[in-house]
């Protein structure tokens, strides 16, 4: 991943200012300036090293893992405190005490910060409030995470309605790279993605408008020459944010890298209702089944329900009841008989 000028410009400059320090100490103690700048750009291109290294560490783990290194030298300051080198075996020992002293207190401290810092960072916010009880870090749930909106999505036109319905909370963010893309499809002389850019317009349009939704435009000179997928999900893990998509493709490369993908067909699939044997609901039935005696009908979801003696009764909806399921490589394929009023007063 190219690195922002900014940061070239910052290491840069500590660059510079361990070789002005590296020379002024060499002169300071007699020694030729060309060692010291050697000794400050070898010192400055370490940490420059290290810097690189920790390029995927983000400023809220490093907060996490600085309090937990607190949390486990104060438990390992508090094992030191409660006698243990006052012991029999320590006074016994025929080596100096204070040496023993030194490095178990070295291992304990070690030991303990170690085990502060992974704890930490496996931990979220809330659990930090059964350490700290008056202090309650800010929500890190999703709720609170800005939601990102790939260009596939905002032409899917759902977004207004999902959001009145209360699913969808927090900001929108939509990067100015999509909102030209949209542009681009809007200002195509192809018909079909001529009339997609425009929709998508609409809908930014209707986002904009919508009481309660909070929408920004982020502007992102970074990472220009990355392909627009690959800056979505830079974009994400920058602002910790959500990313909203219907590109499956995209989710599971998002999902490698950590970042919350949320999918209205995945949410669609989910409330799929679950037809089991013995329900009873009314069914339209639009075609003939394969024997002479069948006729056949659709969930919305697109299964097909096949419905036993029902010929007579093409293009009419009449109940039914659900006698078996069969899951095929085609799909779910369910079988019903008609709903008679017998069969209704016996359940």
């Amino acid at each position: 991943m190219p690195v922002p000028w900014s940061i070239r410009l910052v290491r840069t400059l500590f660059l510079t200012v361990a070789v002005l320090i590296g020379a002024t100490i060499a002169l300071g103690f007699q020694q030729p300036a060309w060692l010291g700048i050697v000794c400050g750009l070898i010192a400055g291109g370490f940490f420059v090293l290290v810097d690189s290294l920790l390029a995927q560490f983000s400023f809220r783990e490093f907060s996490f893992s600085v309090f937990g290194l607190l949390v486990g030298m104060f438990c390992a300051f508090l094992i030191t405190k409660i006698g243990l080198f006052d012991l029999p075996w320590f006074r016994n020992l025929d080596v100096s005490t204070d040496s023993i002293r030194s490095i178990v207190e070295i291992c304990l401290y070690s030991i303990f910060g170690f085990l502060g810092m992974s704890l930490a960072l496996r931990s979220d916010r809330d659990q930090f409030s059964f350490i700290i009880p008056y202090v309650r870090f800010r929500r890190d749930a999703s709720e609170g995470e800005p939601m990102l909106l790939d260009s596939n999505v905002i032409i899917d036109g759902r977004i207004p309605k999902v959001f009145a319905t209360g699913f969808l909370s927090g900001r929108f963010v939509i990067p100015r790279f999509v909102l030209d893309e949209l542009q681009r499809l809007a200002d195509s002389r192809e018909p079909l993605k001529s009339a997609r850019g425009k929709r998508g317009l609409d809908c930014v349009q209707a986002m904009r408008e919508a009481h309660g939704i909070e929408l920004t435009i982020h502007e992102d000179p970074l990472h220009e020459n990355q392909p627009v997928d690959t800056r979505l999900v830079t974009l994400a893990r920058e602002l910790n944010a959500r990313l909203l998509t219907n590109d499956v493709n995209l989710g599971k490369v998002a999902s490698v890298r950590s970042v919350t993908v949320l999918n209205f067909n995945d949410l669609a699939r989910a409330l799929q209702p679950e037809v089991a044997t013995g329900d009873e609901f009314d069914l339209s039935l639009v075609k003939p089944g394969k024997d002479k005696h069948q006729a056949v009908g659709y969930l919305p979801d697109g299964a097909m329900i096949v419905v036993n003696h029902a010929s007579q009764f093409l293009g009419e909806t009449v109940p039914i009841v659900v006698s078996g399921t069969l899951q095929t490589s085609a799909g779910r394929l369910i079988f019903a008989e008609l709903r008679s009023a017998d069969t209704s007063v016996e359940r």
